[in-house]
C-alpha cells in the first residue's frame, strides 16, 4: 500500500484504541448496579480457578490469577491453551472453575481445550467479546465483553474489555465471600476518564515511538502484577512491528538473561504501583551502571534511575492504572509500526486463530 494514502487514512488498530473510553463505560453501566453489587452469574462455592487462554487473551489471562488471589482470595493460575492441551491430567476437583478467555469465541486451542475441560464435568466460564460463539454455547457461564467487532488483527479494544471484565468477575466472587470491595467499584468508575486522559499523551508516546524504531531489539521488564503489561507489549511491537522483543520479570532478568544487554537494546519498564520497589530501583542501577542501556519508563519512575523517558498519568491506583498502561502500550506499537511503515491492521503472515 502506498505510504502516502496509509498515513492519510486512520487505520482500524487507531480507531479501535480511541473506542475504549467509551466501551470501559457500556461495560460498567451493563455489569455494576446501581447498589454497587456486580451482575454477572457464577457458580458458588468456587476455591480455586484455572484460566485458559492463547495471544493477548493469556496476558488478560495473567493479570486475571492476581486478581482473584488479590480481590477474591482464591487461588488462581492461567495456562496457555495449547499447553493445557499437552497435559495427560487435568485438576477437575469439586469447587474448581475454569474460565476460558477467547476475543473471537473460536479461537481453536482454546475451545478444544474447553471440550477437554468438560469431560471431567468441571464448572465453565468463558469471556468473549462474541455472544452465540462456539465458546459462548459450549459453556456453563458467559460474560459478554461488550467491545464490538474488532477488525485490526492486533488486539486492542478486544483487551481492555477482557481487563475489565476479568476485575468485574473477581469482585463478583469477592461479593460472593462478603469482602468489601466498594472502593474499588468507585474507583472503576473512573477507568473512562483516565482512559480519555491518556490519549492527551499521543505527542509524547509519538517522541518515544521515534527512538525505540531506531532499536532492533527491546527489553521489556515488569514486576509482579505488571508482568502481564509487559507480555502484552512485547507481543504487541512484535506483531505490528516485527522488531524483536523481550519480556521477562525484572528479577529472573537479572539471572544470566541480562547478558542480552551486551548488544545494542533500549529497556523499557512497566511499573502500576504508586513507587519503584527497591530491588526494581536496584536492579535498574546495576543494568545502568554495568550496560548503560537506554531506559524508558512507563508507569511512575524514580529519580534513583536515570530515566531517559518517561510516560506517565497522574493515577495512584494500580487496579485503574492498569488501562491507562495497557492503553499506552497499544499507542506506542501503533506509532513505532507507522515509523517503520507497517500496515498495522493487517501484519505479514497473520491471522487470527480460529476455525
Amino acid at each position: 500500500m502506498n505510504w502516502k494514502f496509509w498515513v492519510k487514512k486512520q487505520s482500524c488498530m487507531e480507531k479501535e484504541i480511541f473506542e475504549q473510553a467509551e466501551i470501559t463505560q457500556k461495560i460498567l453501566d451493563a455489569y455494576i448496579e446501581k447498589d454497587g453489587s456486580v451482575n454477572i452469574e457464577t457458580p458458588s462455592d468456587i476455591n480455586r480457578i484455572i484460566i485458559v487462554a492463547s495471544g493477548s487473551s493469556y496476558h488478560c489471562a495473567r493479570y486475571a490469577a492476581e486478581m482473584f488471589g488479590s480481590i477474591s482470595k482464591i487461588e488462581a493460575r492461567a495456562v496457555y491453551s495449547s499447553e493445557f492441551l499437552l497435559e495427560e491430567t487435568i485438576a477437575h476437583h469439586d469447587g474448581l472453575l475454569y474460565i476460558f478467555i477467547t476475543q473471537s469465541g473460536e479461537t481453536t486451542d482454546t475451545n478444544s481445550a474447553l471440550e477437554k475441560a468438560k469431560e471431567f464435568g468441571v464448572n465453565t466460564l468463558c469471556i468473549t467479546n462474541k455472544e452465540n460463539s462456539t465458546i459462548w454455547n459450549a459453556s456453563d457461564y458467559q460474560v459478554a465483553c461488550l467491545a464490538g467487532e474488532e477488525e485490526s488483527i492486533a488486539a486492542t479494544k478486544s483487551f481492555t474489555s477482557q481487563l475489565l471484565c476479568s476485575t468485574l468477575l473477581a469482585l463478583k466472587f469477592a461479593q460472593d465471600k462478603d469482602i468489601d470491595v466498594y472502593e474499588h467499584i468507585i474507583e472503576l468508575k473512573t477507568i473512562p476518564g483516565l482512559i480519555e486522559q491518556t490519549y492527551t499523551l499521543k505527542p509524547r508516546v509519538k517522541q518515544l515511538a521515534k527512538f525505540l524504531s531506531k532499536y532492533k531489539h527491546i527489553i521489556i521488564t515488569a514486576d509482579g502484577q505488571s508482568y502481564a503489561l509487559a507480555k502484552e507489549a512485547s507481543l504487541k511491537i512484535k506483531e505490528t512491528s516485527y522488531l524483536y522483543t523481550n519480556s521477562s520479570i525484572l528479577g529472573e532478568f537479572m539471572h544470566g538473561h541480562v547478558a542480552m544487554l551486551n548488544n545494542k537494546n533500549a529497556v523499557l519498564m512497566y511499573v502500576l504501583n504508586d513507587n519503584m520497589t527497591y530491588s526494581a530501583i536496584k536492579n535498574l542501577g546495576k543494568i545502568k551502571e554495568s550496560y548503560n542501556p537506554p531506559i524508558l519508563v512507563i508507569g511512575n519512575r524514580t529519580n534513583h534511575v536515570k530515566s531517559t523517558y518517561n510516560l506517565n498519568i497522574d493515577c495512584d491506583k494500580p487496579l485503574i492504572k492498569t488501562f491507562c498502561i495497557a492503553v499506552m502500550i497499544q499507542m506506542l506499537a501503533l506509532e513505532i509500526a507507522l515509523r517503520l511503515k507497517r500496515n498495522v491492521d493487517k501484519p505479514h503472515g497473520l491471522n487470527k486463530v480460529v476455525k
